[in-house]
């Protein structure tokens, strides 16, 4: 089971769901590029990250998985199943759909690449600097946990610029030839905008073999409000 996150997370995001299935199958939480521990590479598109994680199956002797991605890990495992549907067993996509989506970071981006470390002490100094830009105290928690100590002060985990520099394309959607016939599970989070009606047609396009389940009472950070029932929806489609 290969677990993957979204922007500016790390393998960290998915402990919850990766401690629930590990209980039934060998997990492998990965750090896209750019984020978490991983390598630092220019270049955001997703045939490339795809191809970091089949790279990853390769070396680990993995010939095929089940792969689980949240966000932006959502496309990336949709891209592998489009490009590497060998390697495919069942396909789990957590609230996002194969779709161009309107740039809506940039503030977040602006925030983080302002951040001057040679003042920041401690993690309430980044906080402080980071609310002139990100108003959501939530999120701000989210995005500073990428913060890392080290013996010259602090610095970010995920290389900001790279991800700035590849933005365009992480908003980019999903095209493939031929479609993916993967059993695939959508789950959307019922007050969550990233997967609607309009994008229906797209999705059934490139994944006609997929069906949706919808977690009421929860947003875009479905898998963290609402664990046991992600987790349960899970099983029972591995199932």
């Amino acid at each position: 089971m290969i677990l993957i996150h979204g922007l500016f997370g790390s393998l960290e995001n998915l402990n919850m769901v990766a401690k629930s299935l590990a209980e039934t199958y060998t997990v492998i939480s990965v750090d896209v590029r750019n984020h978490g521990a991983s390598f630092h590479k220019e270049g955001m598109e997703y045939s490339a990250l795809a191809n970091d994680v089949v790279s990853l199956l390769d070396d680990l002797g993995i010939e095929k998985a089940h792969i689980l991605g949240h966000s932006m890990g959502g496309k990336i495992a949709m891209q592998i199943a489009l490009n590497f549907p060998e390697r495919v067993e069942k396909l789990i996509v957590a609230d996002i759909a194969p779709v161009q989506y309107p740039a809506h970071h940039q503030r977040i981006i602006e925030g983080l690449k302002s951040l001057d470390f040679t003042t920041i002490k401690n993690r309430k100094d980044a906080d402080s600097q980071l609310s002139a830009f990100v108003d959501d105290a939530g999120v701000r928690q989210f995005l500073l946990r990428n913060l890392s100590s080290n013996e010259s002060g602090f610095a970010l985990k995920c290389n900001v610029h790279n991800i700035a520099d590849g933005y365009a394309d992480i908003m980019k959607g999903q095209n493939a030839n031929t479609p993916s016939t993967h059993q695939t599970l959508f789950i959307k989070g019922g007050n969550s905008d990233y997967i609607t009606a309009e994008y229906r047609d797209q999705i059934a396009s490139l994944f006609p073999n997929s069906k949706a389940r919808i977690i009421h009472g929860t947003g875009h950070w479905l898998h963290a409000e609402k664990p046991q029932a992600f987790n349960k929806v899970v099983k029972d489609f591995l199932a």
